[in-house]
């Protein structure tokens, strides 16, 4: 095996935390064609027990997807998010950067502290930067622990409104967006006719 692949898979292996492509290149020294590397030992670890996976360019070995439930270990949840925590966590994790303000103007009720402080703790938002508005608002993004938590590669990998409705979290009814003729329009020559 070429030993430049070699320090690479141990690298990856040993490393606590995902590694970007700067890092391994910088650890393996000038000259090293990092994409082909990493391509090369992504495909041999392929239909393994573990993949190379990427996420937000950051590279690391997960158990492969097809053998996750094997490897399950059932432990008591601590608690489960309320309604409130997933909605604040999907308005950011596909409207970011978002301040609290639009949060609430989105979910139509005001956002405890606390929602934001639970999906802090998880690791899956963190502050971003300050609005150029006037008061200079925060504003909210996911991490790189939202993309991994959710086997996500990047946010592109988020489910558009077709997957959600395909895979039944939506209504696949038409939504009635407005209603044409005011007040007395539509309704009033429905009642008539």
């Amino acid at each position: 095996m070429n030993p430049e692949l070699r320090l690479l898979e141990a690298l990856i292996f040993a490393s606590a935390e995902p590694l970007d492509e700067r890092t391994l290149a910088d650890r393996l020294g000038n000259g090293v064609d990092i994409v082909r590397l990493l391509a090369e030992l992504k495909q041999d670890y392929a239909g393994r027990g573990i993949d190379l996976v990427s996420t937000a360019g950051r590279w690391s070995f997960r158990t492969a997807p097809d053998l996750a439930e094997k490897l399950r270990v059932d432990a008591e949840v601590q608690r489960k998010l309320s309604r409130a925590t997933v909605e604040t966590l999907a308005i950011i994790a596909y409207h970011q950067p978002v301040t609290r303000a639009e949060i609430e103007s989105i979910r139509g009720v005001a956002t405890s502290k606390g929602t934001l402080d639970i999906l802090m703790e998880a690791g899956w938002v963190r502050p971003g930067k300050r609005r150029e508005t006037p008061g200079r608002p925060l504003t909210w993004i996911t991490t790189d622990g939202f993309l991994d938590h959710f086997g996500l590669e990047s946010l592109r990998d988020l489910p558009n409104l077709e997957d959600l409705k395909a895979s039944g979290l939506l209504d696949s009814r038409p939504v009635l967006t407005s209603i044409q003729g005011g007040a007395g329009g539509a309704a009033a020559s429905e009642e008539e006719g």
